[in-house]
């Protein structure tokens, strides 16, 4: 068997606050803080596991760095509302504290934002998941 993506760290500022934009992104929830202020984050409906045999979504874990964020990031999330159309997501999105940004990806069928710390990530508006 293959592994499976179960967790992404994010380098940040603020642990506690980028935490909990995600959470109300994602309707996941705090999972664990640990002593040095570590944050992981995660579904609340869909444990993961060594018994669950299929895929989990992945946690996402915050620790806070001294430096900040200077270029584009290499790495970034992409999201597909489920519930309503990418235009009301990206609306809902914007008033949790998303910004608008312009990485150079010209027209094209999403739409980048930047969550509060600048890291970038895209709505989608074809998948289903």
């Amino acid at each position: 068997m293959a592994a499976k993506f179960t967790e992404l760290a994010i380098d940040c500022a603020d642990p506690r606050a980028l935490a909990r934009f995600w959470c109300a992104v994602l309707d996941y929830e705090v999972q664990g803080e640990e002593e040095d202020g570590v944050i992981s984050i995660g579904s609340p409906e869909v444990p993961e596991g060594r018994e669950r045999p299929g895929p989990v979504p992945p946690v996402l874990t915050f620790a806070r760095v001294p430096e900040g964020k200077v270029v584009k990031n290499r790495l970034h999330i992409d999201v597909n509302p489920t519930d309503r159309d990418q235009g009301a997501e990206v609306r809902r999105l914007l008033d949790l504290g998303a910004r608008r940004t312009d990485v150079g990806q010209g027209e094209v069928s999403w739409v980048t934002l930047i969550d509060p710390e600048g890291n970038e990530f895209c709505v989608l508006a074809t998948r289903c998941p």
